[in-house]
C-alpha cells in the first residue's frame, strides 16, 4: 500500500490555518483599550489611523471603512466628544464637512499605530535567515495578489 502524500492544495490549508491562528493570537484589543480608552472594538481606532493621512468627508469614510453614512457620523461624533477630531467646512463646499485629527488625535493615532506595528515577540526570536525567507514569501504572495494568475 502506498503511503498518502499530501496535496499542495493540503499544505497550503495548513499554512493559511496556522497563519490564521498566529494573527489571532496577536489580538492587541486590550492593550489599545487600555491606553487610548476607545472601547474594545478596532473601528474607532482604525478611522483615527485612517483620518491620520489626511482630512476625509464624512462620505469618504463611510465609503473607505465599510460604513454606512449614519454609523461614520456616529463614530466621528464619538471621537468628536473625546477631543480627538474636529469638523471644519469643506473649502469647496460649505455643505459638506471634513473630519481632521487633533493634535490629541495625531498622539492616539501614532500610539494606535505603534501598537499594532509592534512586531510578535516570536517573530522578533526568529533568526535573521528566517525573517529574509518569511519576508520573501510573503512579498511573493503579496504580489500574486496584486496581480492575480490568469492562466
Amino acid at each position: 500500500m502506498k503511503p498518502k502524500t499530501s496535496s499542495p492544495s493540503d499544505a497550503a490549508s495548513r499554512v493559511w490555518s496556522a497563519m490564521r491562528s498566529f494573527v489571532a493570537a496577536q489580538d492587541r484589543s486590550d492593550r489599545l483599550q487600555e491606553e487610548l480608552g476607545l472601547g474594545r472594538g478596532l473601528r474607532r481606532i482604525n478611522l483615527l489611523i485612517l483620518l491620520s493621512q489626511g482630512p476625509m468627508t464624512l462620505r469618504d469614510i463611510a465609503e473607505t471603512s465599510g460604513f454606512d453614512a449614519p454609523y461614520a457620523t456616529v463614530v466621528v461624533d464619538k471621537l468628536e466628544v473625546l477631543g480627538l477630531v474636529i469638523r471644519t467646512s469643506h473649502p469647496d463646499d460649505n455643505r459638506r464637512k471634513l473630519v481632521m485629527l487633533t493634535e490629541a488625535g495625531v498622539r492616539a493615532s501614532s500610539l494606535a499605530d505603534s501598537i499594532l506595528a509592534e512586531p510578535p515577540v516570536a517573530l522578533v526570536a526568529l533568526m535573521d535567515y528566517e525573517l529574509a525567507t518569511l519576508e520573501e514569501i510573503m512579498d511573493r504572495v503579496h504580489r500574486s495578489v496584486a496581480k492575480p494568475d490568469t492562466s
